[in-house]
């Protein structure tokens, strides 16, 4: 009774003070607080980026002087501005969001402390006021890029400057690290800022949008934990000034300024800046209810996957910009592919996903975190890619100059967008909406939830991606009923990913099949989805069984350069030949549709699949023995070449 009797006191207070009342998605993740993944193909992965990355990282922070900058900042050291990005702030941040999630399913004494050491640091560098970002309290007049214009206020130069972007990036990890640890020292030092920029941005006052987004997002993240609505409504108010040429001048394509956000249809300009903004309209449409934003984005997002997106799951086609194409622009050899642009697209999918309860969206997801997203990173977890192009002919210097992974760049984003993604995954594999459990990733995982305020434990065994065989079973207290919703991917129902874009050339015959208990279950779809709606004991066991093959994939003919050409994938991975594995030119080979390929289990990589047989030669009368490996896998070698799209014929 007092329980309510106050809840009833606070509400009454809130609409006293004209505290208006928004939207929360239907759906939500399950915190990866509450999944133990226990998988073999992305547990090595995130134990990878735990004890090499994230010391890796912050070393390379160290040695370059991005940590240093702070104390410059602060006074307490002298010296001119670290490194050649305004943003360099921002690697810091992204290694300390990362190692937050680290900690949640990780628990390290050692890495809890280290960070607030690192936070202590970055404490420092921030001014009296709030404001942080340490090349501008160095030396204003002299930005560390040459793009940046030399003179200016705060926030003048917003354009080039990235202030408000370094101020995304340290909102996003005060959430996380509040999030994981309970600790407000890094989340004070966001609020602080954040409370600097409502009061000099709004009607009024400053009417300057970002350069490059992500503030919005990070908003958004410091309002569902404060309750502060004023920076909800700032981050609302930053979108809103985007393509008025009333309040400021346009930034152009390039930075999606030139024209309203609601009146956008098409993904263009800067790849990363625009999945990071239309992650954050996403979250304003769906929080203020407004059908205009949500209509923007899902026109957007229509006109990505049905003409501009690579069959990696990869974005942006043109070094120029880091930026999209047009129409069915889609080279292979000169693809940018960004890896930050595929984090930020999945950030996206997500919340559509949240909105919607589609699985196109999650079909999306998979398709780019198995292929054009952890192609960014090495197996040992030190050397990177920035680009993920689709074609390599081991002359190109697509890597930011280089011919292969690197193990750092000037602009590191890449790298330490990674650091902060891939130990989040477990976060992504459920999602909950009142009594609907939804299944979304398969990966080997124990997790623990309430449904129906009822305690379910559900435990996931699986090879997957190696094999489409998922093994789920439940332990109640009770009997419970909820609705089971299991994912059942793109790729096993003969699509390649929404949309046209792309299509298999022989469509697999064989059915996926559900079991309860070992006996056959004859279920209905609705969404992408799976339904399985009964009361459930303990005990219970579920299988799905997801027929893989190898398949052929073709692109739509307005895609001038995959003209005639075959793309192979099993499962949801994408394979590629190296000229490592293959001992001869790969412009030799052709791949005809009939071709008699295999798969078989490789002691690469800690044991992958790949893809072998006889295929005819280009040059000379007699078959040619190939192998493919994953997308993911390549240039972990050295330089060579690399092809995904093949000739059929």
């Amino acid at each position: 009774m007092k329980t309510f009797i106050l809840a009833s006191a606070l509400l009454l207070i809130a609409l006293s003070c004209g505290q208006k009342q928004y939207r929360h998605y239907p759906i939500s993740m399950v915190d990866i607080k509450n999944v133990e993944l226990t998988d073999d193909f992305w547990l090595p992965k995130i134990k990878t980026v735990q004890d090499s990355t994230i010391p890796y990282g912050f070393a390379k922070c160290t040695a370059e002087g991005r940590l240093e900058n702070f104390l410059i900042a602060g006074k307490k050291k002298t010296g001119k501005v670290h490194g050649k990005m305004p943003f360099d702030d921002t690697d810091v941040y992204k290694i300390i969001e990362g190692a937050s999630y680290s900690l949640i399913s990780a628990p390290n004494k050692s890495l809890d402390n280290y960070l607030d050491s690192v936070i202590s640091i970055i404490k420092i560098g921030q001014e009296p006021d709030g404001y942080l970002t340490t090349w501008f309290s160095i030396d204003p007049d002299n930005p560390p890029a040459p793009w940046v214009p030399k003179s200016g206020k705060r926030w003048t130069r917003e354009v080039a400057s990235h202030e408000l972007y370094n101020s995304g990036h340290l909102f996003e990890a005060a959430a996380a690290h509040y999030t994981a640890t309970g600790k407000r020292n890094l989340l004070e030092i966001a609020l602080k800022n954040a409370d600097l920029l409502v009061k000099n941005f709004g009607p009024g006052k400053l009417t300057i949008p970002p350069g490059h987004q992500i503030v919005e997002t990070g908003l958004i993240k410091l309002y569902q934990i404060t309750g502060n609505q004023k920076y909800l409504e700032l981050a609302k108010f930053f979108l809103d000034l985007r393509g008025d040429s009333t309040t400021h001048k346009l930034y152009g394509q390039y930075s999606q300024d030139d024209k309203p956000v609601t009146e956008q249809t098409e993904i263009a300009g800067h790849a990363v800046r625009a999945v990071y903004m239309y992650a954050g309209m996403t979250d304003v449409g769906e929080m203020y209810s407004d059908r205009s934003y949500l209509n923007a984005v899902k026109k957007i997002w229509e006109n990505m996957v049905e003409r501009k997106i690579y069959i990696t799951g990869g974005i942006g086609a043109r070094h120029e910009g880091e930026s999209l194409g047009s129409d069915y622009e889609l080279p292979n050899l000169t693809a940018y592919g960004e890896t930050c642009a595929s984090i930020g697209d999945v950030f996206w999918n997500i919340r559509l996903f949240k909105l919607t309860g589609e699985s196109k969206y999650f079909d999306l997801i998979e398709r780019t975190m198995y292929n054009g997203l952890i192609s960014g990173i090495s197996a040992d977890g030190k050397n990177f890619f920035y680009v993920n192009p689709l074609e390599a002919d081991g002359k190109f210097a697509f890597n930011q100059g280089a011919k292969t992974r690197q193990p750092w760049f000037d602009c590191s984003c890449c790298p330490t967008n990674l650091i902060r993604f891939i130990p989040s995954v477990p976060g992504m594999i459920y999602a909950l909406s009142n009594d609907i459990l939804y299944v979304n990733l398969y990966a080997s995982n124990k997790a623990n939830l309430i449904i129906n305020d009822k305690k379910v434990s559900i435990e996931q065994k699986t090879n997957y991606p190696l094999d489409g065989k998922v093994l789920l079973s439940l332990k109640l207290e009770n009997p419970v009923r909820f609705i089971l919703k299991l994912r059942i991917p793109g790729w096993a129902e003969n699509k390649v990913m929404p949309g046209e874009l792309y299509s298999y050339i022989n469509p697999s015959i064989e059915k996926n099949s559900i079991k309860i208990n070992g006996n056959d279950f004859k279920f209905r779809q609705h969404n992408g989805y799976a339904v399985l709606n009964r009361i459930w004991k303990d005990g219970d066991i579920i299988q799905l069984i997801l027929p893989m093959e190898i398949k052929h994939v073709a692109a739509n003919h307005l895609v001038a350069e995959d003209s005639n050409l075959t793309a192979l994938e099993y499962g949801p991975l994408v394979y590629c030949l190296e000229g490592i594995d293959n001992n001869f030119s790969l412009k030799n080979i052709l791949i005809p549709d009939d071709a008699d390929l295999h798969v078989q289990k490789s002691s690469l990589f800690g044991g992958i699949n790949v893809i072998t047989g006889e295929v005819p030669s280009k040059t000379k009368d007699e078959k040619i023995k190939v192998t493919a490996v994953p997308y993911y896998a390549w240039s972990n070698r050295g330089e060579g070449e690399m092809k995904v799209w093949l000739p059929r014929k």
